[in-house]
C-alpha cells in the first residue's frame, strides 16, 4: 500500500511549479505538523523516551533522506522517468542486501530466486523505455546516487524502528531533512514558492505522510529483504498511472514484468529461516 502512494510522488513532482529540489522542501515541511501530531498521539504525549543519541542519529537519517530527495528530484527532470525509476529502485537490492548482511548469511534459494525474478521483472517492466544516452548521463548518475542515499536512509530507519514508534521516527527525519532542502533550493535559484498548491500538498501528504508512514511502520515489522522486493512494485504503480493519465504504453512485456515481481512478493514471503533479528513491538 506505501508504494502506491509513493508512486505518486514523480507526478506531482513534474507538474509542481516549483523546483526539483524546491518540490522536496514543500514535501518535508508540509508534512512536518502532521506527522509531529500523529508522533504525538502515538506515544501519548509522553515523548518517545529515545536518547539523544539516537534522535540524533535519526536526523542524519533525515539528511539522507534530504540528499535523496535532492538528487532523485533532479534527476527525474534530467532523464527519461522509467531511467530515473529503474536507478532510483536499485535502492531496493541495497536494502536486501543489507539484510542479508545483517544474517551474517547467503540467501536460502527461494529468497534467491525471489530476488532474481524481482529484478528480472523490473527490468522487463522498464526495459521498453529505458535509454541511455549521453544526454540523460547526468539524471541517470543523479538517479543512481539517490538509491544510495535513500538505501542508507532505510538502513538508518530499520536500526531506529528497533527501539522507536514508527511516527516518531519519520517526525524526526523529516524534520531534519526540511530546512537543508531549502537552503540547497535558493543556492541553484530554483523557485521555491508555489502558485498552485496542490501538487506539492499531495506530495506531502501521499509520499510522505502516508506513503513514508506506512513504509516505515512496515520496516518495524518485516525483514530488509521483503520490504526491498516490495519497493519494486513503486515501478509498477508508476507504470500503471503513466497508462492511464498519459496513456503511455503498457505492453504484454510490461505487464509480465509486473507479473514477475507480484511472483516474487510472494515467494519471498513464503516460511524460511530467519534472515535477521526479530522485528521490535511497537511502543
Amino acid at each position: 500500500m506505501a508504494n502506491l502512494f509513493l508512486a505518486v510522488g514523480p507526478w506531482m513532482v513534474r507538474i509542481a511549479d516549483v523546483g526539483p529540489v524546491a518540490s522536496g522542501f514543500w514535501r518535508m515541511a508540509l508534512a512536518v505538523p502532521f506527522l509531529a501530531a500523529l508522533a504525538l498521539w502515538s506515544v501519548g504525549g509522553r515523548g518517545t523516551g529515545a536518547s539523544w543519541k539516537l534522535i540524533a542519529f535519526v536526523a542524519v537519517g533525515g539528511l539522507l533522506f534530504a540528499a535523496d530527495l535532492a538528487a532523485w528530484h533532479e534527476g527525474i527532470v534530467r532523464t527519461k522517468l522509467a531511467n530515473a525509476t529503474l536507478f532510483g529502485n536499485m535502492s531496493s537490492f541495497l536494502f536486501a542486501a543489507y539484510g542479508f548482511i545483517l544474517a551474517r548469511r547467503l540467501p536460502p534459494p527461494l529468497q534467491a530466486g525471489a530476488l532474481a525474478l524481482a529484478a528480472f521483472g523490473a527490468a522487463l517492466l522498464l526495459g521498453g523505455s529505458y535509454e541511455l544516452s549521453e544526454r540523460n548521463f547526468a539524471g541517470d548518475l543523479l538517479a543512481i546516487l539517490a538509491a544510495l542515499f535513500y538505501g542508507l536512509y532505510l538502513m538508518v530507519v530499520d536500526q531506529a524502528r528497533r527501539t522507536m514508534a514508527p511516527m516518531p521516527v519519520l517526525a524526526i527525519a523529516t524534520a531534519a531533512g526540511a530546512l537543508p532542502l531549502l537552503a540547497l533550493a535558493l543556492a541553484l535559484g530554483q523557485a521555491v514558492m508555489p502558485e498552485a498548491w496542490t501538487p506539492v500538498l499531495l506530495l506531502a501528504l501521499g509520499s510522505q505522510v502516508i506513503g513514508q508512514g506506512l513504509l516505515v511502520y512496515a520496516i518495524g515489522h518485516l525483514s530488509p529483504v521483503v520490504v526491498g522486493i516490495g519497493l519494486l512494485t513503486q515501478p509498477v504503480a508508476a507504470s500503471a498511472l503513466g497508462w492511464l493519465i498519459y496513456r503511455e504504453a503498457f505492453t504484454l512485456t510490461d505487464a509480465f514484468g509486473a507479473l514477475l515481481i507480484a511472483a516474487a512478493m510472494v515467494l519471498i514471503r513464503l516460511p524460511t529461516p530467519s534472515l535477521a533479528t526479530e522485528a521490535p513491538e511497537d511502543h
